[in-house]
């Protein structure tokens, strides 16, 4: 099962700790604005939930491969 990842850009506040976290489904922008870099997987959906609930600016939501945003509790 595929993840996307959405990074609100209005909520980021550039801490990089996503980035420097998970370089693999992070980066900054020429913004220095996190986004995701592709569709994430399930071995890596325990590793974006911990960092969605530990982003600063609450900036991260997941969605499954139906479009249904994943719980963080």
């Amino acid at each position: 099962m595929n993840y996307r990842v959405e990074v609100k850009k209005n909520l980021c506040i550039s801490s990089a700790k996503c980035v420097s976290d998970a370089p693999k489904i992070f980066k900054f922008d020429q913004d220095e604005l996190a986004e995701p870099v592709s569709e994430t997987t399930q071995e890596q959906l325990a590793v974006l939930i911990r960092l969605a609930r530990n982003c600063p600016g609450e900036a991260i939501t997941i969605y499954d491969e139906n479009g249904s945003v994943i719980s963080l509790e």
